[in-house]
């Protein structure tokens, strides 16, 4: 038995883009594999430099996908999320970085310590 090569950047990046139902569950068994977490964060990246380089900025829609994501990540991945989302000063960064704030993901992986 063989086992199914991991995705590369540029087929996550196409599921980031169209983000239907059935690519948001390709995505959540992605975020299931910690095998995986390399390769979702590079397909992430692609997308959101695609989404910098694009000649109309759909921020509503990289809003909700930092929301999505920062939602439905486990903890291991919210502070990669993150740094992704820190790592440009681009609107489309800070569109997804709203987005994944509000979700509050980061805050549920290390809650603030009660002092």
């Amino acid at each position: 038995m063989t086992s199914a090569p991991f995705p590369d950047r540029e087929t996550i990046a196409t599921r980031f883009a169209a983000l239907a139902e059935q690519d948001k569950a390709y995505i959540a068994l992605l975020l299931e594999n910690q095998a995986q977490d390399d390769s979702l964060i590079e397909g992430l990246e692609q997308y959101l430099n695609n989404a910098s380089r694009a000649s109309f900025l759909n921020s509503l829609k990289l809003e909700n996908l930092g929301k999505w994501i920062g939602e439905a990540a486990p903890a291991r991945l919210q502070i990669r999320l993150m740094e992704l989302a820190k790592s440009s000063q681009h609107p489309a960064y800070t569109a997804f970085r709203n987005g994944l704030t509000s979700s509050g993901g980061l805050s549920r992986a290390y809650p603030p310590a009660k002092i």
